[in-house]
Order: structure tokens, then C-alpha cells, then sequence
């Protein structure tokens, strides 16, 4: 089956939020021989990230195809788009549509504010887990967990769990056994090198 996975950009997001998952989902569309991954911003410019990456959207709101799947990264940026009525507004418009409806780090809160995930189990980074309690509208914030499903919503912690989160979606579009050939293909099997003293 051929999916549409779509990656929404705006100023001031953290760059692996978004380029880890678009690894993921565009080695199993190159693997799957089939689906795509397209990047989309407000106005379909370009976007720069909170440590200086500079990504050319593919697409504006208005031009951007019909979603299986919704990707919204987190970072500083997501501090001015929770109250970007137009950001919002297209979350809520496109999320419905999709299969899965996922965020990064702090585009839970984009989804919360959208009405998405209102009333749902989310998670974020560990450092604003307790902001997002205090802001209000999730049902329970987890904290310690890379990601959390609730429905269709699946929400990931921060930067590098992206990536996880991502291989699970995989393996529910496709299989367990697909999302393990692209996390094979991606040589994706983290061992941090300081994970003790010596």
C-alpha cells in the first residue's frame, strides 16, 4: 500500500524531530517501492530550524496532497506556533484524514491546542513534561517513555525518540518484520558510547 507521510515545518524547529522520522518513512517508501514523504510549511517556504538547518518545504497549506500519516516536530518554534491560529486550524483540518496523527518533542502541544489530542495520553521532552501538565487539555502527560499511542494519536519524547516512534509506525502500516529491514537499512541500533563511567 502506498502512503503519504507529511512533515510539518515551521521556524525554530529542532532539526532531528523532523529528519530523523523523514529518514524512516522515506527508506520504507525506498524499500517498499511505493509511498512518499513531502514537507510542508504555512506558506511553502523556506524554513530555519533551531540550530540553523535551512529546509525548503515542499508544499504550502493550500498545495500540500491529501496525509495518511502527520508528523509534527517539536522545538522552540513550537512556542510561537501554539498560538499560530493558521498552524493550528490546518492540524485540526488535516488530522482526521490521517491513519496516524504523530508529534516529536513539543508538537504535542501543537496537537493539544489543535483539539487533537485533547483528553489524550501524550508524551514530550523530558525538560517540558512538567509545562505541558501545567498548560492543561491532555488527559496524562507520561514521562520515561519514549513514545505513547492513544487511538491514532501517537506522540514521541524528545529528538532522537522520533526515530523510534517512527519504526513502530512502520511496523503497523506495513509489519514488525518491514520496520526491522529499515531499521536494519538505517543502522539504527543506538549504543551511546558514555552510558557509564570508565
Amino acid at each position: 500500500m502506498s502512503y503519504t507521510t507529511g512533515i510539518l515545518l515551521f521556524d525554530q524547529l529542532e532539526e532531528l524531530d523532523a529528519i530523523g522520522p523523514w529518514e524512516v518513512f522515506t527508506m520504507a517508501a525506498n524499500v517498499r517501492g511505493s509511498g512518499k514523504v513531502v514537507t510542508i510549511s504555512e506558506h511553502g517556504d523556506l524554513v530555519k530550524c533551531a540550530k540553523g538547518l535551512r529546509i525548503q518545504s515542499d508544499y504550502s497549506f493550500g498545495e500540500a496532497p491529501a496525509l495518511d500519516v502527520i508528523l509534527v516536530p517539536g522545538g522552540m518554534g513550537t512556542r510561537t506556533e501554539v498560538n499560530n491560529k493558521v498552524v493550528i486550524d490546518w492540524i485540526a483540518k488535516v488530522a482526521p484524514g490521517c491513519i496516524w496523527v504523530t508529534s516529536v518533542c513539543t508538537g504535542s502541544m501543537l496537537l493539544i491546542e489543535s483539539g487533537v489530542a485533547r483528553g489524550k495520553r501524550v508524551t514530550t521532552h523530558w525538560a517540558f513534561v512538567d509545562t505541558l501538565r501545567e498548560r492543561g487539555g491532555a488527559a496524562t502527560v507520561v514521562d520515561d517513555m519514549r513514545f505513547v499511542r492513544d487511538g491514532n494519536i501517537v506522540s514521541s519524547a524528545g529528538v532522537s525518540a522520533g526515530i523510534d516512534m517512527s519504526l513502530w509506525i512502520i511496523g503497523q502500516t506495513d509489519s514488525p518484520a518491514f520496520a526491522r529491514e529499515v531499521q536494519k537499512r538505517i543502522e539504527y541500533y543506538p549504543a551511546p558510547p558514555y552510558t557509564s563511567d570508565v
